[in-house]
């Protein structure tokens, strides 16, 4: 259910964990057009929302920038220093959210981030391994595959190009404006089993633990938590 341009106040008595609306805005076509952004609420507290993107809005790498970097390039990292997390809260914050709306989104405290991985403050970040164990038994697994936008799919100047599921397993697939699309990886905020890995939604919706920070086929779900107190939510 689409809840977009609606008052936080009546938000926040109507809208329900796996409900979506919309907030904010960013390129989805394959031509760049920009959209507004669909969000899965994934809790609601009273005061605020926590949010999920629907879909998988681009695929970077969790740590590394050059176009010329492998997997094999992959360095020890946390989520504190990783490149990703810069550019969810100074490129995507700046680019998806209008300053009026960026004024709805709450600092979140980041925390279970894997070991010796420092608790962050953040205004966009990926949810943990333990937030996606915590919300599962309340929403179901099915809000784990994903697939991409258009514009998420398209190979960009950094070498990123967002792997899309091709193969016989209908679990890794779901419907879209009435087409079978293949899902993609996305990338959550955990280090992996190696300082030089982070965890990652994989095939069957599961948990996998063993992706290279530098590797260039996973999304971007990014999450953010809105208060409920003030202002208008929507675009």
């Amino acid at each position: 259910m689409d809840r977009g341009n609606q008052p936080a106040s009546v938000l926040n008595h109507t809208i329900q964990p796996g409900e979506r609306m919309t907030f904010g805005s960013y390129p989805q076509s394959a031509d760049g057009e920009v959209r507004p952004i669909e969000w899965r609420v994934l809790q609601n507290a009273g005061s605020e929302l926590f949010l999920l993107s629907e879909e998988i809005l681009d695929c970077k790498r969790y740590h590394g920038k050059s176009a010329d970097i492998s997997w094999r390039d992959a360095v020890d990292t946390t989520w504190r220093d990783c490149d990703l997390r810069q550019w969810l809260n100074e490129e995507f914050y700046n680019t998806a959210f209008r300053s009026e709306e960026q004024e709805l989104i709450q600092t979140s405290l980041c925390a279970d981030n894997g070991e010796e991985s420092p608790d962050t403050e953040d205004k966009v970040f990926l949810l943990s391994v333990t937030e996606i164990k915590e919300l599962t038994p309340v929403l179901g697994k099915a809000w784990l595959t994903a697939v991409g936008t258009d514009y998420a799919k398209l190979k960009k100047p950094d070498g990123c190009s967002l792997y899309v599921y091709d193969k016989n397993e209908n679990d890794n697939y779901v419907l879209r404006n009435g087409k079978e699309e293949g899902c993609s990886w996305w990338w959550l905020r955990t280090q992996g089993n190696k300082p030089s890995r982070a965890q990652f939604i994989g095939p069957g919706r599961s948990i996998r633990s063993y992706a290279n920070v530098s590797l260039a086929r996973d999304g971007v779900r990014p999450a953010i938590r809105l208060s409920l107190g003030r202002g208008t939510l929507g675009t």
